[in-house]
């Protein structure tokens, strides 16, 4: 058995209640719940307290659906300090309040030097690698004062992390439990495709950070005239799910996995393909 959950904020910007309403049609396990993304009027900067956390954690959990993760997508390597600068103290402001929400990750991909995260030349510099190390050291030090985890996600391509081997490089620098990866495989794959099988690709991520892994996200994509495309449901495109639902029933039994990029429209048959080809990977 699988545990599947949803991105709250693919389902419309919504009253808490009107949202949970809305994902407990579709029976998730879990939810990513993005505050600022999910919610009509998200609580501002600095506003958020224990009481408020509990509330929005209850309105889920009397519909039987945890918080897995607690988005705050942040860019950690913002080109404007000032930018960056309050970015990472509303980070720091969910890290503080996260168990409250019942839920100790809070997530964040790692960043560009592009003000919007797009594809920047200099992200790639080794300075922006050390930018990064150093906002998310700042990170951790609340999230360790707080029984919190900042929970990161690779980009290829785009981002800072960018590569299986930078992950790996990162996570054995800071070196923090209280640290942890957001694993989108499909995020991972570059835009040329890959040279070997997804499931090597897989099993690679797995041997250099699976211990790290604390929740997983599935969409697909397809390969068209040599590039990748799409961020499409899962079992719509062209991801090896028997191998990478094979791995992680081995090695992450139980763990969130996140559906990205569903909607009312195909969430379902998605949720039923995924169950399916984890049936019968089991057999």
């Amino acid at each position: 058995m699988i545990s599947l959950g949803l991105r709250a904020h693919d389902y419309g910007r919504l009253p808490p209640e009107q949202l949970a309403d809305t994902l407990a049609a579709f029976q998730p396990d879990s939810i990513q719940l993005a505050l600022s993304k999910a919610l009509v009027k998200p609580p501002l900067s600095g506003s958020l307290s224990p009481g408020y956390a509990r509330r929005i954690r209850n309105i889920f959990e009397q519909r039987n659906i945890s918080i897995a993760v607690l988005g705050c997508y942040i860019n950690p390597v913002h080109p404007d300090p000032a930018v960056r600068e309050q970015m990472l103290r509303s980070f720091e402001e969910h890290l503080r309040y996260a168990r409250d929400f019942g839920c100790p990750l809070v997530g964040t991909e790692t960043g560009s030097r592009d003000p919007g995260c797009s594809y920047h030349p200099d992200t790639a510099k080794p300075e922006t690698f050390d930018l990064l190390c150093g906002s998310v050291e700042r990170l951790l030090k609340t999230a360790e004062a707080c029984g919190s985890i900042v929970a990161v996600e690779a980009v290829a391509d785009q981002h800072t992390i960018s590569s299986i081997e930078l992950m790996d490089c990162f996570l054995r620098r800071l070196a923090s439990p209280a640290l942890r990866v957001i694993y989108d495989p499909v995020n991972l794959i570059p835009k040329a495709g890959l040279t070997g099988t997804q499931e090597a690709f897989f099993a690679r991520a797995f041997g250099c950070f699976g211990e790290h892994i604390a929740a997983i996200h599935v969409k697909d994509f397809r390969m068209e005239r040599g590039k990748k495309t799409g961020d499409l449901p899962a079992g719509t495109g062209d991801i090896d799910y028997p191998a990478l639902l094979r791995i992680l029933l081995e090695r992450k039994p139980g763990i969130d996995i996140l559906l990205e990029n569903s909607s009312p429209q195909n969430v379902r048959e998605a949720m039923a393909f995924l169950r399916k080809t984890a049936d019968a990977v089991l057999l």
